[in-house]
């Protein structure tokens, strides 16, 4: 133990063979001793990146990188109990920091999707295959989506805008470089107008209504005093009629009413959204 001291105060990268791989990361040795390397600090290169929280997937993902080298840095170790924890990702970072300083927020990359997950898409930049920022889902497209692979799909080639860098990570945004729907909003969509849209889907403070390919809306839970009520009163996927009860282009919201009121509103509630009803949900956009 006193040798693996000796190597983490260093602080120096060391190569290690991987020897076996779980579903949460892989076995490697150091000195005679077993070591983990968690999937959380594995490089970008050797994340499963879709694996869509599939633990099959996941293992076999990571039973490829067996036999392989990879470069680490030691993290964490403990005698007492036996733990040694390595990570590669931190020997990624330090070689990326010095690549990242000639780039600055605002920036507009070229790069490649090089992977697609659930929360969103990964991109190597053209010019510097060694970086890979990552585009949150919600940072894809300015209307509602519920998967990365309605926009973009491993392999295309993208332009981007740096919204974000921060310890050796970089964040990404491609609807930044898109014209916002909501700035001319207010044109199309007024208080107290009627509208036609589809139910998108539900949340525990209500219903997304899709009222156009790139705007949605959103109708409170109070509409119908529960959940349950208001799933028995709208269904995924159909179209209904609804009042616009307001309109706020900055916030990205907009606030509706069913066109005709719940046969039977629960006691205490007028139906209406109040303005504090929709606060702690976030901008719809």
């Amino acid at each position: 133990w006193q040798e693996i001291r000796d190597l983490k105060d260093k602080d120096e990268p060391l190569k290690v063979k991987i020897l076996d791989a779980n579903a949460g990361g892989l076995i490697a040795e150091v000195a005679g001793l077993s070591a983990f390397i968690p999937a959380s600090q594995l490089s970008n290169d050797h994340y499963p990146k879709e694996t869509e929280g599939d633990r099959a997937k996941m293992i076999d993902g990571l039973k490829k990188l067996i036999g392989e080298e990879l470069s680490v840095k030691i993290i964490n170790l403990n005698p007492r109990t036996s733990k040694l924890i390595l990570s590669e990702r931190e020997v990624e970072t330090a070689n990326i920091k010095g690549l990242l300083e000639k780039y600055k927020v605002g920036d507009v990359v070229s790069g490649i999707i090089s992977g697609v997950a659930s929360f969103g898409a990964f991109v190597r930049f053209a010019n510097e295959p060694a970086i890979e920022g990552l585009i949150h889902i919600s940072e894809l497209d300015h209307r509602l989506i519920d998967s990365p692979k309605e926009v973009v799909n491993v392999g295309d080639l993208v332009q981007a805008k740096i919204v974000d860098i921060k310890d050796g990570r970089v964040s990404l945004s491609l609807k930044a470089l898109k014209a916002d729907p909501w700035d001319k909003v207010a044109e199309k969509y007024e208080a107290g107008a009627t509208v036609e849209g589809k139910v998108h889907r539900f949340n525990p403070f209500g219903a997304f209504i899709e009222l156009d390919p790139n705007i949605v809306g959103l109708i409170h839970v109070s509409e119908f005093g529960s959940i349950e009520e208001l799933k028995r009163q709208l269904e995924a996927g159909k179209r209904y009629k609804f009042v616009i009860d307001s309109v706020k282009p900055q916030e990205k919201r907009i606030v509706l009413k069913l066109a005709s009121k719940p046969t039977s509103p629960p006691a205490g509630l007028d139906g209406t959204v109040g303005a504090g009803g929709v606060e702690s949900e976030e901008q719809v956009s």
